[in-house]
């Protein structure tokens, strides 16, 4: 489910609609500091992911 330009553009009004344009600024703001988050916590356990491996190959001694 892909969408177009028109979707997003009723989308777009609808925000405008219920929050405004004083408060639009903030949250998008906002939303792009979730989606960093997010992303660096993907890549964290990314990063994370070849090590516990690594420890679980190792013989015991």
């Amino acid at each position: 489910m892909r969408l177009g330009f028109g979707e997003i553009l009723v989308v777009l009004v609808l925000a405008l609609l219920f929050f405004g344009p004083s408060k639009l600024p903030a949250l998008g703001s906002s939303l792009g500091e979730a989606i960093r988050g997010f992303k660096r916590g993907l890549n964290a356990v990314d990063e994370e992911e070849p090590t516990a491996a690594a420890k679980k190959q190792l013989p015991p001694s």
